[in-house]
């Protein structure tokens, strides 16, 4: 699972436990928040222990036993995720999406999770092997960030 410019810590905390639930690595990149650990942190101590602290209060633990990794850039984490034998694949609603069923797990797959409010760019989507869409059946147009990434790893699993 790849979390690409999430902003709420409340979510990124979610992607631990949905991944730690079905044994993923989770992939952050740029302005998304992370937990205390990794390489190069850079960011000051108390900016570190705050960040922690706040993820620490839905993930429960899973921070501490989730592999994890950063990138400050999304370009350098889609070439090393390709170059490690992945299939890049969005979860995001467009155009040239395939219903969410259709995932198979025959690849082994990097699922991107973008932005909660404007989702994930065209000309990322554009770098995607494929673009699949979770259905929605009732008023609202897309479920939560956290949310949707359980469903795709539940999809993907299955």
């Amino acid at each position: 699972m790849v979390a690409v410019d999430i902003r709420s810590i409340h979510n990124v905390g979610s992607f631990f436990r949905t991944a730690d639930g079905f044994s993923a690595e989770v992939v952050l990149t740029g302005i998304t928040p992370r937990p205390k650990g990794g390489e190069n942190d850079d960011r000051l101590p108390h900016v570190i222990n705050k960040s922690h602290m706040a993820l620490s209060k839905t993930a429960l633990g899973a921070e501490d036993t989730v592999q994890w990794r950063y990138f400050t850039d999304i370009n350098d984490a889609v070439y090393t995720l390709r170059l490690e034998g992945f299939r890049i694949v969005a979860l995001e609603q467009d155009i040239n999406s395939t219903p969410i069923t259709k995932m198979s797990s025959k690849d082994s797959l990097a699922i991107l999770l973008g932005p909660e409010v404007e989702g994930l760019s065209k000309d990322l989507l554009e770098l995607c092997d494929y673009i699949y869409e979770i259905p929605m059946l009732g008023s609202k147009e897309s479920f939560n960030v956290s949310i949707a990434a359980g469903i795709a790893l539940y999809q993907y699993r299955s």
